[in-house]
C-alpha cells in the first residue's frame, strides 16, 4: 500500500510540472534577437610600465567605448590571469565589458568591437584584447 501511494504522489508532482515545463518550452518568442560581446581588458603593459589604472580605463571607456554603445553597456572589474609567452602566469586586475545590441546590426557593430579592441591594444601596450560573443534573446 505504502508504494501506491508514494507513486501516486510521484504521478500528481510530475503533472503538475509538466505543463509548466511544455509552455515555457513553447514561448520561445519572448524578446528581440540580439547579439553579446564580451570584451576582456586586461591591465599589465608589455613595454613594463605601471599597469592601467582604473581611471585610465575609465578614461578609456568615456573616449572609445561609449561613443561606439551610446545606449548602454556593463562594465565588471575582475581579476585574471593567462601565460605568456614565457610559459609564466601573468595575474591582473581586468575588465569586462559586456555589449548587447541587436543581431540584426550584427555586421556593422562587429567593425566598432574591432576598432575598440585595437585602440586599446595600442595605447596600453596590450598583446591581445579578448572577445566572445554569442546570440540571445532579450527584451528591456
Amino acid at each position: 500500500m505504502r508504494g501506491k501511494v508514494g507513486g501516486g504522489v510521484l504521478i500528481a508532482l510530475l503533472g503538475a510540472g509538466l505543463p509548466a515545463l511544455v509552455g515555457a518550452a513553447l514561448h520561445t518568442d519572448v524578446g528581440e534577437p540580439y547579439q553579446e560581446t564580451r570584451l576582456y581588458f586586461g591591465s599589465e603593459r608589455s613595454d613594463g610600465r605601471g599597469p592601467v589604472e582604473e581611471k585610465e580605463f575609465m578614461r578609456f571607456l568615456d573616449r572609445e567605448i561609449t561613443p561606439a554603445f551610446p545606449e548602454g553597456l556593463t562594465v565588471h572589474e575582475g581579476y585574471g590571469q593567462w601565460r605568456g609567452q614565457d610559459g609564466k602566469a601573468v595575474r591582473e586586475t581586468s575588465y569586462e565589458v559586456v555589449l548587447l545590441y541587436p543581431e540584426k546590426e550584427a555586421g556593422e557593430r562587429s567593425g566598432r568591437i574591432e576598432r575598440i579592441r585595437q585602440a586599446y591594444e595600442d595605447q596600453y601596450q596590450q598583446d591581445s584584447v579578448g572577445r566572445s560573443d554569442d546570440k540571445l534573446t532579450a527584451e528591456f
